[in-house]
């Protein structure tokens, strides 16, 4: 079995912790509406994507 042979310092121990943080996405507004939208993805509000009308949004 694989034993460690020394303690981990607390700086070893936290310099890799720092890596877990959590990302948040990367939303930019859409040209077209103004709206957010994540980046490589459909307008879920005016449903353009890159200049075009891909999906037709129904209104509420």
């Amino acid at each position: 079995m694989a034993v460690p042979k020394r303690k981990t310092s607390k700086h070893k121990k936290r310099l890799r912790r720092g890596a877990h943080k959590i990302h948040l996405a990367a939303a930019k507004a859409c040209p077209n509406c103004g709206a957010p939208q994540l980046p490589h993805r459909i307008c879920p509000s005016c449903g353009y994507y890159r200049g075009k009308q891909v999906l037709t949004i129904r209104a509420k």
